[in-house]
């Protein structure tokens, strides 16, 4: 069996979002089709028949990306839309050493951004869309730990 990077994987289409949840499901938390039908209050026959053809209800798509434990569809329908999708992570207080990794990722992707602008047909877009994303996937890590310090969460004593 192939070993998966589920974090790098990008859906190509809705129905390939759809199976993609269904496969995590299966490899992550050992979900049969019908156990992710039965967490939707759906029948497994109407799943599989959604799972082929890529049509199922706006409404049933949050549920079923719970019950498969990833958001491949969501992802897909931002993308598609032009849109650019970073999930905003739970924050801890950043190190010094986090601070500049974060400085030196983002002067690499300046650096593969500058050599595909002045070479485009040269450049290595993979590795230049990889470093883009690393460097706005780590800016919303800080993002969020901001964002929780501006509004702080309630303490409960025990």
């Amino acid at each position: 069996m192939i070993r998966r990077d589920w974090k790098r994987l990008r859906p190509s289409s809705l129905v390939h979002a759809m199976r993609l949840c269904k496969e995590f499901a299966q490899a992550k938390h050992n979900l049969s089709v019908e156990r992710i039908a039965d967490r939707m209050g759906a029948t497994h026959d109407a799943l599989y028949k959604w799972l082929a053809t890529g049509r199922m209800p706006a409404i049933l798509i949050p549920t079923f990306e719970l019950a498969c434990g990833c958001n491949y569809i969501s992802e897909w329908l931002a993308a598609s839309a032009g849109r650019l999708v970073v999930p905003m992570p739970t924050g801890r207080k950043a190190e010094g050493t986090e601070l500049l990794d974060m400085n030196s990722s983002c002067a690499a992707a300046l650096q593969l951004l500058t050599a595909f602008y002045q070479a485009p047909t040269e450049a290595d877009t993979e590795a230049t869309l990889a470093a883009l994303r690393l460097h706005l996937e780590q800016v919303a890590y800080h993002h969020a730990n901001v964002a929780r310090y501006a509004t702080p969460e309630l303490e409960f004593d025990a």
